[in-house]
């Protein structure tokens, strides 16, 4: 379906989308900001939402400025390039407090977003598809929105400056080597994605070539090269996925050059980073989450903390450092490998590690908490889990999230039994509508 309609922008969707009304049809807009007016060209429908694109943009926002990327309003991982920065943050606050309200029923105070003093080239992973255009070009970039068309993207504006070039120069030696790119559609060819994982504080820098098949031809002269090219590479991974699956990275590996592994720090404690560890994307803003998160800790009570959904073990350890002790749960087995090393880097000793899923852990775990630290992944948590932490009475939550829906629903079934005293958004992906919050909960007497 296409055609055009006339409208003004009245909101902003959670995917970062303006809204339209019209009548009695809501119009969802890519790159369509509050107070502007434009011809709209529909494309498509779901559950009754109309999506579409601004063909003719009549009123412009005071906001809008010039975007870095040429290519944003095409690949859809940036919604909000075309505003200003203050704009985003206040766009992300609203968000934060409209869901609260909305669906959490909640009448709290939510701080304003804590921002980047520059919000580009921040992010420590980067993951690439490569293809082949119709003309037969090798290509790399991102997937269309709902589509698996890929845009060439030669610099991302939002990604570790090294990763472009080591991307471009991949592309070349694909080309100059007769590496086959694989084919969704056939399952044929070698390269699916190309993955890199940068350190903030260390100069070191993984490369993850995802394949269809172990020991492509031509392997070892392909690593010698690309790491004479680029000798800032300190660890090549190979990742064998031979599925047929939209999921990225596959279960077997294979260690090409290094270690296998990078490492980084946060708050002067050093984690170590595999290929598919769970590991904050933004290395600067993670320091002002953690920091917001733990400073609602009273440590001088020495506490009994449970970092749930831990990852590879970050603000766990660093909570360590002041509290009694501290149990850490992850399901990802990987991750709760890292974090097990991590701790032996780290010295840290007052910290016990359970690869579980956190609420089959909670149910069984009779020992007394006194806090626990919750940064579960965009789906939120899970009544089951809540429920227990109800019932044992915990003094104090402290819940990370990504998603301020999934938030708002799990902080209403909280509020029946705690108090909702602190909300501070922090800004962990500048240019985009997605959101941190740190929630600090505190039982009701």
């Amino acid at each position: 379906m296409t055609n055009i309609i006339r409208g003004k922008c009245i909101d902003i969707s959670s995917e970062g989308k303006g809204v339209v009304k019209d009548g009695k049809h809501i119009y969802f807009v890519d790159g369509l900001f509050i107070g502007e007016e434009a011809d709209i060209e529909v494309k498509y429908s779901r559950a009754g939402v109309y999506f579409g694109k601004v063909k003719k943009l009549y009123a412009l926002s005071k906001d809008r400025i010039q975007p870095k990327c040429k290519v944003c309003t095409a690949c859809g991982g940036c919604q909000y390039q075309q505003i200003n920065y203050s704009a985003q943050l206040e766009y992300k606050t609203k968000r934060v407090k409209e869901a609260l309200s909305r669906i959490g029923g909640l009448k709290v105070d939510v701080l304003p977003c804590l921002g980047m003093t520059e919000p580009y080239f921040y992010r420590n992973k980067i993951q690439m598809p490569y293809g082949v255009d119709r003309k037969g070009n090798v290509v790399y970039g991102f997937f269309k929105e709902n589509s698996h068309e890929i845009i060439p993207v030669k610099e991302c504006v939002i990604e570790d400056k090294r990763a472009s070039s080591i991307l471009w120069d991949i592309k070349e030696l694909v080309k100059k080597m007769n590496i086959p790119i694989y084919n969704e559609d056939t399952g044929r060819g070698i390269l699916r994605y190309v993955l890199i994982r940068t350190s903030y504080h260390y100069n070191e820098l993984m490369v993850v070539l995802v394949t269809s098949t172990l020991n492509f031809p031509g392997q070892r002269n392909f690593v010698d090269t690309l790491t004479k090219l680029h000798p800032e590479i300190t660890t090549i991974v190979e990742n064998v996925n031979s599925r047929h699956t939209n999921v990225i990275l596959g279960q077997s590996e294979k260690v090409l050059f290094g270690p296998g592994y990078i490492k980084d720090k946060i708050l002067d404690l050093t984690f170590e980073i595999s290929t598919s560890s769970f590991y904050q994307v933004n290395p600067i803003q993670v320091e002002v989450l953690y920091k917001k998160a733990l400073n609602l800790v009273d440590f001088n009570k020495k506490p009994v903390v449970l970092d749930a959904y831990s990852g590879v073990g970050t603000i766990g350890l660093i909570a360590s450092r002041n509290a009694s002790k501290v149990i850490s749960v992850e399901i990802n087995k990987d991750a709760s490998r890292n974090a097990k090393e991590n701790a032996k880097r780290n010295n840290v000793n007052n910290i016990e590690f359970y690869c579980d899923d956190a609420s089959d852990f909670i149910e069984r775990y009779s020992d007394p908490l006194d806090i626990v630290i919750m940064d579960p992944p965009r789906k939120g948590s899970d009544e089951r889990f809540l429920s227990v932490l109800m019932n044992k009475k915990v003094t104090q939550i402290i819940y990370i999230s990504c998603n301020p829906e999934t938030l708002a629903r799990d902080l209403k079934y909280l509020s029946k039994q705690y108090s909702v005293d602190y909300v501070q958004p922090v800004d962990m992906f500048p240019m985009t509508a997605h959101v941190e919050t740190v929630v600090g909960l505190y039982l009701k007497k």
